[in-house]
């Protein structure tokens, strides 16, 4: 994949919507692709999570230990997703195990990337912070919203 791919492919996240050019091309530069087959694991659930990982092509399955102690598919996600994006900002274990469905390919972003985004560009330290914030509360939200539904 072009380094002007990656740009593109970055720009539509919603974290990194609204960057320029140049911050868009320091995290595609230092972003490492890595190629998953069918079965394989990206990531376990409860494994430290040191960066996140935007799914260039292909599908996972997410999965996370249920009440009864079996794995449960939470999700299939596919391209254009983010994973784990809250490891960029601090250490995190990760909430799923990450199972490739088919032939894959991952762009792994290193939290020291992103600390060195922020470094270079200290006006994004807010939109980024603005950022997580809103998903941290919609996530409260939705977990408000379903509380109310069991009782």
């Amino acid at each position: 994949m072009a380094l002007s791919d990656d740009m593109q492919l970055l720009s539509a996240l919603p974290l990194f919507h609204g960057l320029e050019q140049d911050e868009l091309r320091l995290i595609a530069f230092g972003a490492e692709h890595r190629n998953l087959g069918p079965g394989q694991i990206l990531f376990r659930e409860r494994s430290p999570a040191e960066c996140a990982f935007v799914v260039v092509r292909g599908q996972f399955e997410l999965s996370n230990t249920g009440r009864d102690g079996q794995p449960q598919v939470a999700a299939i996600v596919g391209s254009g997703t983010m994973l784990s994006e809250l490891a960029l900002a601090t250490m995190v274990e990760r909430k799923y195990t990450a199972v490739a469905l088919d032939e894959t390919e991952v762009m792994r972003i290193p939290r020291q990337l992103f600390h060195r985004l922020l470094e270079e560009y200290p006006r994004l330290a807010g939109i980024m912070q603005d950022r997580i914030r809103q998903n941290l509360v919609a996530l409260a939200t939705g977990v408000k919203s379903m509380e109310e539904r069991f009782q």
